[in-house]
């Protein structure tokens, strides 16, 4: 009978440890990171979905500037090339999507440069739509990346911290990798004409 008593006690200790192991809570932690992952990728999709209608609209009136044309089209491409299974959010990977979306931005940034010496371009309407909607994909790219960033954080931190490490590292919960600030990021970009 005292034996049945204390192997009682001890599977509802064991019990009580794994109800506040914090496994739970790490599997909702994941889950959000894989879901704001996919609002990033979605956004992404959102401009690289963009720039050929964009790129039409500017051949039309800068025929001869095919080589910044071409830059953009190429660097969409490469973008497009490039996916991140949300499971394995790691620094290597995170770096090569996040090069390769920098690549898009240097070259949309060029393309609109480029735009300010043909004026009929900026006043024609579709391009005008276009250049508000590139902008408003990019400031929700900013958004979804911020939301992205946080939920790591708050997911590293739990799989980081005492006693839940011990549960994280049981059951294969490992750190993600956040965005980070692309390099000169600091300094402001220079704008000629």
């Amino acid at each position: 009978m005292k034996k049945t008593i204390i192997g009682v006690l001890a599977v509802l200790v064991v019990l009580g440890l794994f109800s506040g192991c914090g496994y739970n809570s790490m599997v909702k932690l994941d889950e959000d990171v894989k879901t704001k992952w996919g609002q990033v990728e979605a956004q992404y999709q959102r401009r690289s979905d963009l720039i050929p209608n964009l790129v039409n609209t500017v051949k039309g009136a800068a025929k001869h500037e095919q080589s910044t044309l071409t830059a953009v089209i190429e660097a969409r491409s490469k973008a497009s090339q490039i996916t991140v299974d949300p499971s394995k959010l790691d620094a290597e990977s995170m770096e090569k999507y996040q090069a390769a979306q920098g690549q898009i931005s240097q070259a949309l940034g060029r393309l609109m440069v480029l735009t300010e010496n043909y004026p009929e371009l900026k006043a024609t309407q579709q391009f005008t739509d276009l250049s508000a909607e590139l902008a408003g994909t990019e400031n929700r790219i900013a958004v979804a990346r911020k939301d992205f960033n946080e939920s790591v954080q708050s997911y590293n931190t739990k799989v980081r911290s005492f006693p839940n490490n011990i549960t994280a590292g049981l059951f294969g919960f490992k750190q993600k990798a956040a965005f980070k600030a692309d390099a000169g990021a600091q300094n402001a970009p220079k704008v000629e004409f």
